[in-house]
């Protein structure tokens, strides 16, 4: 059994529970990300502290030293991750015990369990100082182009708000900023919003669409939800799907257990970090959402509008979008309640897969190989997870020839596929539909820069 996988599906599990068990424990994309990140820093530092390893690892935290002489790898990373599970979702604790019955590990007794727990301890004390996602204080703008609640949810909040700017990262030395977006009486904001007014709009409103609107087609009404995982009941967030798709690569490369602990520890620290820098440019751009955005174009519309004497063509007062589905529950479906710009999911999609991809030696921008012969079931799609009427959604089992990248380009426009993201929030699209990545606009390019960053300096604790 290769203990690190095994672990990571542990840790997986506890998100997909922490978002259906009303515990409220590491809710959100933040804070999940942040969790699987600890889980992960705890493992790789145990891995790393036991002498005598076929293949060593540069400890993360200086000044753990070494494990005891034969102590066991499989006890050390056990007690690393039972430790940091227990700690961050303390409401599972007979599911991890459970957990390692089933491996077969000591986390109680030995050297290597003593050392596991050393690792574990070590991180949660270096990230105790982090800030929590409350709202408490945070008043949104009421000017032209401010994040707003969603209107078919008003009661939703904010998320977040501080996180972000007062986080320090995983392991990144620099604190990517991002290039403002489209303002919204540029060109390219007026195609962005006509692209997802036809695209992202709810079905029972797609017959008033006024012609030379491109409407949503079934293809991209799956690709949506299928992308979605917005902390669902039963299904969690999106650092637990990408993970579930670094799972199936991983095993298809046969790694061994050395390798897993490097990628999957890089990949889940890029995701921590795309929480952290996301969060902080989502309140620094703070950009409304669509479902404001569309029914407020009209510069007579919103809390500060003044009469005009035309209305814009470009504005539905009665606008609203598909909508992240509220997956495994009955209610409305909604649009996520922090600013849209950058989109998270295209942030930390494009950090966990670009990690993946150059852990894989692929490095240049564009299609690969890396999920040839393999496919993939979204636990959206997966032929028992229901909608937001209680109507069961079938089985859909995708295959990507474009490999990750495919998946990077996909995850993005699945947002506005929903109507909660604008095109940009992920990505501008080059001359070709491709992701540009020069132009520095959108969450892509900034998971990307995370991506390239830890790659190429390592697994060393942030200073910034």
């Amino acid at each position: 059994m290769d203990a690190f996988l095994y672990w990571n599906d542990v840790a997986l599990e506890a998100n997909r529970v922490s978002h259906s068990n009303g515990a409220g424990e590491q809710t959100g994309p933040p804070l999940s990300a942040r969790a699987l990140a600890i889980v992960h820093l705890a493992m790789y530092d145990a891995y790393a502290g036991i002498p005598g390893t076929p293949e060593p690892l540069p400890p993360y935290l200086p000044g753990l030293g070494a494990a005891p002489a034969g102590s066991s790898v499989d006890d050390a990373i056990a007690a690393a991750a039972y430790t940091t599970l227990t700690s961050l979702f303390p409401s599972q604790m007979a599911y991890f015990d459970a957990a390692v019955a089933r491996s077969g590990a000591s986390v109680a007794v030995g050297a290597g369990a003593g050392f596991g727990r050393q690792a574990a301890l070590a991180i949660l004390s270096e990230r105790a100082g982090d800030p929590g996602v409350g709202s408490e204080g945070y008043r949104p703008s009421l000017g032209r182009g401010g994040h707003r609640a969603d209107p078919h949810n008003p009661g939703q909040g904010y998320h977040a708000p501080y996180f972000g700017a007062r986080a320090r990262c995983f392991a990144v030395t620099t604190r990517f900023a991002l290039k403002p977006p489209p303002a919204p009486g540029d060109p390219a904001y007026r195609d962005a919003l006509r692209e997802v007014r036809g695209k992202g709009i709810t079905p029972e409103q797609s017959g008033l669409l006024p012609a030379g609107l491109s409407r949503r087609t079934p293809l991209e009404t799956l690709i949506g939800v299928y992308w979605a995982y917005d902390g669902a009941n039963r299904i969690g967030t999106p650092p637990r799907l990408y993970n579930q798709i670094i799972r199936r690569v991983a095993e298809s490369k046969g790694n061994t257990l050395a390798q897993n602990a490097q990628l999957l520890t890089m990949v889940n620290v890029a995701m921590a970090d795309a929480g952290v820098l996301a969060w902080e440019q989502k309140y620094i751009h703070d950009l409304w959402r669509p479902v404001v955005g569309i029914r407020e174009h009209d510069g007579s519309m919103g809390p500060q509008g003044s009469g005009r004497p035309n209305f814009s063509s470009n504005c539905d007062p009665g606008w609203l979008p598909l909508g992240a589905p509220r997956s495994n529950a009955v209610g409305k479906d909604f649009t996520p309640p922090f600013p849209a710009y950058p989109s998270g999911h295209a942030t930390f999609c494009a950090a966990a897969l670009d990690v993946t991809r150059r852990f894989y030696n692929v490095t240049t921008p564009g299609d690969d190989d890396l999920f040839d012969g393999m496919s993939f079931v979204s636990e959206e799609h997966n032929g028992t997870t229901t909608d937001a009427r209680g109507t069961v959604r079938p089985r859909h089992e995708r295959e990507f020839p474009g490999g990750l990248w495919q998946m990077i380009r996909e995850n993005s426009l699945s947002r506005v596929y929903l109507g909660v993201h604008w095109s940009f929030d992920g990505y501008v699209r080059d001359s070709g539909g491709d992701i540009d990545v020069a132009t520095q606009i959108g969450g892509v390019p900034l998971g990307l820069n995370i991506a390239e960053n830890i790659v190429a300096n390592g697994l060393h604790p942030s200073t910034v």
